[in-house]
């Protein structure tokens, strides 16, 4: 469920010099998190040191430095399954190693929270310098067909905010959800308002309400969400990685296989609407579409901004989700543009996504930069001036 400031008192709000990483920690908390499991990984260690120091606080905050990143999501998700808002964080190296237990988190439904803040590859590559080479990973990086909900934030208050979204998202669709920065985005520091506890709507996951005996697992319903009982609350289920049937235990009958693996894919893309979040500037007149994210969305709205004191009808669709990605928002803005320049930091990996739902309808121009260095308002300007 999207998250919605809610007549916040003033007074209990707090501004605060931070770290995009920090303000992960700060929406981590406030979403609801209570326990950590991770492996130090650059750029995006902060987030386990402060959460080393935060979680330890609470009356049922657990950090735990696991000796991997496979342990780490294995942690993860037995605390989920216990009843914990479980998260943890890393980079691309040790999110490679995560993909084994991300496929078993979406076959078994187990809601957590991954946060990956990207550096340059493939393997150790450019440790501490930005780049957005792992999006399709975090798509479909784990084998065979499974839906994701992945996020992406441009900005350190939208870390925060995207955090809180992320668990929201994940408690209510039982589903993990990754949130996509770039080192750049994770070591910006800005000024931002802590708000009270409370003045965000969270999302808890849904439990059941039958008395244990009638209780079955992965019944089907409406929302193709199954409650969820923590482990040891005297709810009897099983959890597996094979699929299984309606009481969770192993099967290989088309027609449960087929059944379940429908309801995995039902119960997201029934509720785009709910998933999938972009903010749209200057797209009204726009001829000249931009579509970013992450840190080059920054660069992208400065270049959008002066493209139109020059007299250009550019425009700017940031992704705030980027899977399942936003097609309704896109197809709406596509049917007037000429034109849609995609800026990322690696190879062209959303700029495939935009090919595939522009169908050949309007040019599609790409600038790419895999160097280490971020896409800057330059960059971005020369090429709108040119198409």
């Amino acid at each position: 469920m999207p998250s919605k400031v809610k007549k916040p008192n003033r007074r209990n709000e707090r501004a605060i010099f931070a770290l995009g990483n920090e303000a992960v920690v700060e929406g981590a908390l406030l979403a609801g998190c209570s326990f950590f499991g991770g492996y130090p990984i650059t750029p995006s260690t902060e987030i386990a040191e402060i959460m080393a120091d935060r979680l330890p606080r609470l009356d049922d905050g657990v950090f735990i430095q696991m000796e991997d990143e496979i342990a780490s999501l294995g942690a993860v998700i037995g605390a989920s399954l216990a009843g914990r808002k479980a998260m943890t964080a890393t980079s691309g190296p040790g999110f490679s190693l995560m993909q084994e237990h991300i496929g078993y988190a979406c076959m078994a439904e187990v809601p957590l929270v991954i946060v990956n803040v990207m550096r340059g590859g493939p393997s150790t590559g450019l440790p501490t310098s930005p780049a957005q080479g792992d999006v399709q990973q975090a798509r479909w990086g784990t084998h065979g067909d499974h839906p994701i909900i992945v996020l992406s934030a441009s900005d350190v208050h939208e870390c925060l905010e995207m955090t809180v979204r992320a668990f929201n998202l994940a408690e209510k669709y039982r589903s993990p959800v990754i949130l996509l920065l770039d080192e750049i985005t994770a070591h910006t520091r800005e000024k931002i308002t802590l708000p009270e506890p409370g003045s965000f709507e969270i999302f808890t996951r849904i439990k059941p309400s039958m008395p244990p005996e009638w209780f079955v697992p992965y019944e089907e319903s409406m929302r193709g969400v199954p409650p969820m009982p923590p482990l040891g609350a005297g709810y009897r289920f099983h959890v597996t990685g094979l699929t299984h049937d309606v009481h969770g235990y192993p099967t290989s009958r088309p027609e449960e296989v087929q059944n379940l693996m429908q309801r995995l894919f039902r119960k997201i893309d029934q509720f785009f609407y709910d998933i999938q979040f972009v903010e749209e500037t200057a797209c009204d007149d726009a001829e000249i579409l931009v579509i970013a994210y992450g840190c080059v969305a920054r660069s992208a709205h400065l270049a959008v901004v002066q493209a139109r004191e020059k007299g250009l009808k550019a425009g700017l669709i940031k992704l705030k989700t980027l899977f399942p990605f936003p097609r309704p928002a896109m197809e709406k803005l596509m049917q007037h543009c000429r034109v849609l320049v995609v800026p990322e930091m690696n190879m062209g990996q959303i700029s495939r996504e935009v090919k595939r739902v522009n169908n050949g309808r309007a040019q599609v121009r790409t600038l790419n930069r895999v160097d280490g260095q971020i896409i800057t308002p330059g960059q971005i300007l020369k090429l709108l001036q040119k198409v």
